[in-house]
């Protein structure tokens, strides 16, 4: 995949499909995963909370313990479903991208489902198979509510 436009809509595909080691790979190995608590009035993650700040160790960690079989919190699996509006490139330079794209968030499990929406942006670096992530943030609408746990990667 070459158009880094259609990126996010491979990214999402992975996730919903549960190909939770393909999406591990689309990291860079300097890259991470953010949840702002603050949504998009957050500048970084170090001044304050977030819901979520992981390196490639927490997420690999992460996915291993959503493929064992012995996860409680899988018993019965979260499934997710992303809808997507198109991507936008915000700023492209050499070899670097950052991407824009508002998502629909659905997880269910069980009887359960949750509902979310928020934007998607991606800062994206050319490695030798394409892009790799090197920051996923996720600034959710209204990101300061109370939030249900959140199994999956948004």
């Amino acid at each position: 995949m070459t158009d880094p436009r259609d990126f996010a809509a491979h990214e999402a595909a992975l996730l919903d499909e549960r190909r939770l080691d393909e999406w591990l790979a689309l990291f860079a190995d300097d890259g991470h995963y953010w949840v702002p608590l603050l949504g998009a009035a957050q500048a970084d993650p170090f001044s304050h909370n977030s819901l979520a700040y992981e390196d490639r160790l927490l997420l690999q960690l992460r996915v291993e313990r959503l493929k064992n079989p012995r996860a409680h919190s899988q018993h019965p699996a979260s499934h997710s479903q992303h809808v997507l509006q198109p991507s936008r490139i915000e700023h492209e330079s050499d070899g670097e991208v950052r991407l824009r794209t508002p998502f629909l968030y659905m997880e269910a499990r069980g009887e359960a489902q949750v509902l979310l929406s928020g934007t998607a942006r991606h800062h994206l670096v050319r490695a030798p198979g394409g892009w790799s992530i090197r920051e996923k943030r996720i600034d959710l609408l209204n990101a300061a509510r109370a939030l249900p746990a959140i199994q999956l990667f948004i």
